[in-house]
């Protein structure tokens, strides 16, 4: 009897046991059955607000759209209006161009003409004071020569000449050597030392001078430059001296317009851009 009675009470038991672990469960799966639908709520919501918020973006965005296009018309019409205008403007400009281009042809012509004008003026300007300048030179050279022979007949000795110069005769020769020169640069070394390329008159000056030329050459102050076959010294004195080598001058290329004195003492005329190591400068020696 006492076996029976327990052995239901355990049947009991485990009975309630399964009930309970049931109940649990259930009691669990209501719980997460509402956590999801609660999760499912808040999302709808929040999809919901989202969804409010773009219609709402959504119709500001048109809105501003609609207000673009509108302007964006009434520009479009603005733009078109000033373009009609500029086409008006341009054409006028075209016209006007037209005009401008046939005047400035007519000016053209004239300044042209003008200019032409103003450069034979100029030419004969430069020529004019070029040659005022060459016989205020030779002026000035004739009264040197003047006062040194004033000074000499009262008895003074003119025979001073600058360092590094030679006297000869009242006059200083500087015979310069070094980098190679054309004529016209060695024309105007001479000039920077107050001289000039020599300019030699008679046989005694070719004899002092002579020892001192280069065996390639010494550049005088003889040329043919202005005329050709007209030779004229520095000092614009006629050719009454001359000392041609055989032959010469015989103009052998266009542009031997320049003289040379050679290591014998001979001259011949070579081209001005020919390059020596040798040239002789002359002053006149002070008292």
């Amino acid at each position: 009897m006492e076996e029976n009675s327990y052995s239901e009470f355990s049947r009991k038991r485990s009975c309630c046991r399964r009930g309970l672990t049931l109940v649990l469960l259930g009691l669990l799966m209501a719980s997460f059955c509402a956590g999801l639908l609660t999760l499912f709520l808040l999302w709808h919501w929040d999809t919901v607000q989202e969804m409010k918020q773009l219609e709402e973006k959504a119709a500001r965005n048109v809105s501003q759209v609609s207000q673009d296009l509108a302007r964006h018309k009434d520009h479009q019409m603005t733009q078109q209006s000033q373009a009609a205008r500029m086409l008006q403007n341009m054409e006028k400009i075209e016209a006007e161009q037209k005009t401008m281009k046939h005047q400035d042809s007519q000016f053209s012509r004239n300044l042209d003409g003008v200019q032409e004008d103003l450069s034979n003026l100029k030419s004969a300007a430069l020529n004019k004071m070029s040659s005022v300048w060459n016989r205020m030179e030779k002026l000035q050279e004739e009264v040197e020569k003047l006062w040194i022979e004033l000074r000499v007949a009262n008895g003074s000795q003119c025979n001073r000449c600058p360092e590094h110069w030679v006297n000869f005769r009242r006059k200083c020769y500087y015979f310069g050597q070094g980098s190679t020169k054309k004529w016209l640069q060695a024309r105007n070394e001479c000039r920077a030392l107050q001289g000039q390329l020599v300019s030699i008159h008679s046989q005694e000056e070719q004899d002092f001078l002579t020892p001192h030329g280069s065996k390639f050459g010494t550049w005088i102050g003889l040329r043919d430059l202005d005329l050709e076959g007209q030779f004229v010294w520095m000092d614009e004195n006629p050719l009454d001296y001359s000392n041609w080598g055989p032959g010469e001058p015989n103009n052998q290329e266009p542009s031997e317009d320049c003289v040379v004195m050679g290591h014998s003492g001979m001259w011949n005329d070579v081209d001005c851009t020919s390059r020596l190591d040798s040239w002789v400068c002359e002053r006149l020696a002070t008292c």
